[in-house]
């Protein structure tokens, strides 16, 4: 099949993928015991529910990539996934989608999404954008500025504004306004609806 994207584009999101799986899983070895109820920029998560919902959503890229079907897949990551192991299963889910994405090919297989096809590498670099500002949710929740990566905004950003209606598939509140001069991490969480001086305290 003709690869759809234009050439490097499968190294880009592998490192980019990569690279935001790192940040969490650094984000993740450094939450206390008493903070996976602790809550976070998204409605209705705490910690532990942000967790499931990534590694949810790693392991199933993970099971696509290598070629199983929606139908295979199942209602298999639906419901807790963490267990008594949030971190070790967040590992193994990262880790594994990335050995899968390194498959010469699976890029470029086609998977049924909630939305159509999509191809694995277009819908990594979704994953991964939507992993960077996760990232800073968790980031936040643990009291972190919440800095992203360098890079990392911008190509979230990058991705995410070429959807026509974010806020309409249901993961993130609807966007901000934005100052004049506002930089890629600032116009990122404005457009997933976030507020850049979210704390635990001011909550």
């Amino acid at each position: 099949m003709e690869c759809p994207h234009p050439i490097g584009f499968h190294a880009e999101v592998r490192e980019r993928y990569a690279a935001a799986g790192a940040e969490v899983t650094r984000l993740v070895k450094a939450v206390p015991e008493d903070r996976w109820t602790a809550p976070t920029p998204c409605r209705d998560w705490d910690v532990r529910a942000l967790v499931n919902h990534l590694a949810a959503q790693h392991l199933w890229v993970c099971q696509a990539a290598a070629g199983y079907t929606p139908e295979q897949i199942g209602r298999r990551f639906r419901g807790d996934v963490l267990g008594r192991n949030p971190l070790g299963v967040w590992t193994m889910a990262v880790g594994s989608a990335l050995r899968a994405l390194n498959v010469p090919g699976a890029p470029d297989l086609l998977v049924h999404l909630s939305y159509g096809l999509r191809d694995v590498g277009g819908y990594a670099r979704e994953l991964t954008a939507e992993t960077v500002v996760h990232g800073w949710d968790l980031a936040r929740a643990l009291g972190e500025t919440g800095r992203m990566p360098v890079g990392a905004a911008r190509y979230a950003l990058v991705e995410f504004q070429g959807y026509r209606d974010l806020a309409g598939t249901g993961r993130f509140d609807p966007p901000h306004a934005t100052p004049p001069g506002a930089d890629a991490q600032e116009l990122l969480l404005a457009l997933t609806g976030r507020d850049p001086h979210w704390s635990t305290e001011l909550r």
